[in-house]
C-alpha cells in the first residue's frame, strides 16, 4: 500500500480536532475501534517504551522487556530529546494530572466529625 502524506496530515489533524475536549472513555473507545488488536498492541508498546526511556531505563532492557527492536527504541529516544517534544509534553501532562488526582485524594473530608 502506498503512503499518502497529505491524507495522513489532514486525517490526523481532523481526528485531533474532533478528540479535543472529549472524555478519556470516548477517546479510548475510538482507539480500540480504529486499530486492530495488533496495531493497538504496537502503539501500546511504543508508548510504554517512551515512558521507560523517560524513567531512564536502559534501551537494551526496554528491548528485552517489550520485545521491540533497538531501532524503534532509539527513534523514541531521539523524539523524546527533541526541543518541545510532543512525547515530553504528554508525559508532563500525565504527571500533572496524576499529581492533581493525588492531591484531590489526599484532601481531608470536609464533613464534620461524627460523635
Amino acid at each position: 500500500m502506498s503512503r499518502n502524506p497529505e491524507l495522513m496530515r489532514e486525517s490526523i489533524a481532523e481526528m485531533a480536532s474532533a478528540l479535543e475536549g472529549a472524555d478519556s472513555a470516548l477517546i479510548e473507545q475510538f482507539f480500540y475501534s480504529l486499530f486492530t488488536v495488533a496495531e493497538a498492541d504496537e502503539i501500546a508498546k511504543r508508548w510504554a517504551l517512551v515512558k521507560e526511556l523517560a524513567k531512564g531505563t536502559p534501551q537494551r532492557k526496554i528491548a528485552e522487556n517489550l520485545g521491540l527492536s533497538l531501532c524503534k527504541i532509539t527513534r523514541g529516544s531521539r523524539e523524546l530529546k527533541k526541543p518541545g517534544s510532543p512525547f515530553r509534553q504528554l508525559l508532563d501532562r500525565l504527571a500533572s494530572l496524576s499529581a492533581t488526582a493525588a492531591d484531590q485524594n489526599a484532601q481531608p473530608d470536609p464533613s464534620p466529625p461524627k460523635e
